[in-house]
């Protein structure tokens, strides 16, 4: 029975993430907390999914030519390091999983509110990096490399802790140092760096036990043909009812896990 609950779960997260664009992260682990799996493994156990799910991505904008390999390389000389940095931590500075629970459950709360705000200001973002940009832009991008990798070094370890960021933060992070970079562009590179990042942190936590494989399976039978699914229906349903309402669950659900 457990089984068809969580195929079930999977299809439902992978329809909204076709629907919505967002990242399942975002939806799949608040989902498996709510189902009563420990922090540890429903982090550990998406950051597998999510490194599944968007490989296909990878691939379908590679063959559009809408990555830039430059910028995933910056990005990831930052988070890459980061992710294992943290997972060193993890490793040799706890006993026990249970030890650092708050700190998962924490950074899930941040990077989930980190996340509502982008999902509700996204198009503003765009408009303003379609306009003139301001003195701090013009700084920003004006050192866009170590920028760029120094905002890999937060993603990678907040991705590592939470499972949460890898799409919607990283997109923001590319739309306020790369304002020029078409947005096809941005949804591609973001893509392509947020598979590594999670398929990293992901073996990390495979290494410190934190992935339920058999709920891994159950997950992708159900979200991987309703993805598919979720992007046809996308294109027929209003965006601008769908997104501040998505935005805001997903703030009361960074409320709550970051700070009670």
């Amino acid at each position: 029975m457990d089984i068809i609950l969580y195929i079930l779960a999977g299809a439902s997260v992978g329809l909204a993430v076709g629907i919505t664009g967002v990242g399942g992260g975002s939806l799949m682990t608040p989902l498996l907390l709510l189902f009563g799996f420990p922090a540890h493994v429903a982090i550990g156990t998406d950051l597998m999914y999510a490194a599944v799910t968007k490989g296909g991505g990878v691939v379908l904008h590679k063959k559009n030519n809408t990555i830039r390999l430059r910028i995933v390389a910056l990005l990831a000389a930052g988070s890459i390091p980061a992710s294992l940095i943290t997972i060193y931590i993890l490793k040799n500075h706890f006993t026990s999983p249970e030890y650092y629970t708050r700190i998962l459950t924490n950074s899930l709360g941040v990077m989930l509110i980190i996340t509502a705000l982008v999902v509700m200001f996204k198009q503003k973002l765009q408009e303003n990096a379609e306009k003139q940009p301001g003195r701090l832009q013009i700084w920003a991008t004006r050192h866009a490399a170590p920028m760029t990798v120094m905002m890999g070094v937060v993603l990678g370890c907040f991705v590592t802790l939470s499972s949460v960021g890898a799409g919607a933060f990283g997109a923001a992070i590319l739309l306020l140092l790369y304002p020029l970079l078409p947005s096809i562009h941005v949804i591609g590179t973001d893509i392509a760096h947020a598979v590594p990042l999670t398929l990293i942190a992901g073996i990390g936590h495979i290494y410190l036990g934190n992935v339920d494989f058999a709920l891994l399976g159950c997950l992708l039978i159900g979200s991987l043909p309703a993805i598919y699914i979720g992007t046809k229906l996308g294109a027929k349903l209003p965006e601008n009812i769908i997104r501040p309402l998505l935005a805001a669950v997903l703030l009361v659900l960074g409320v709550k896990y970051a700070f009670f």
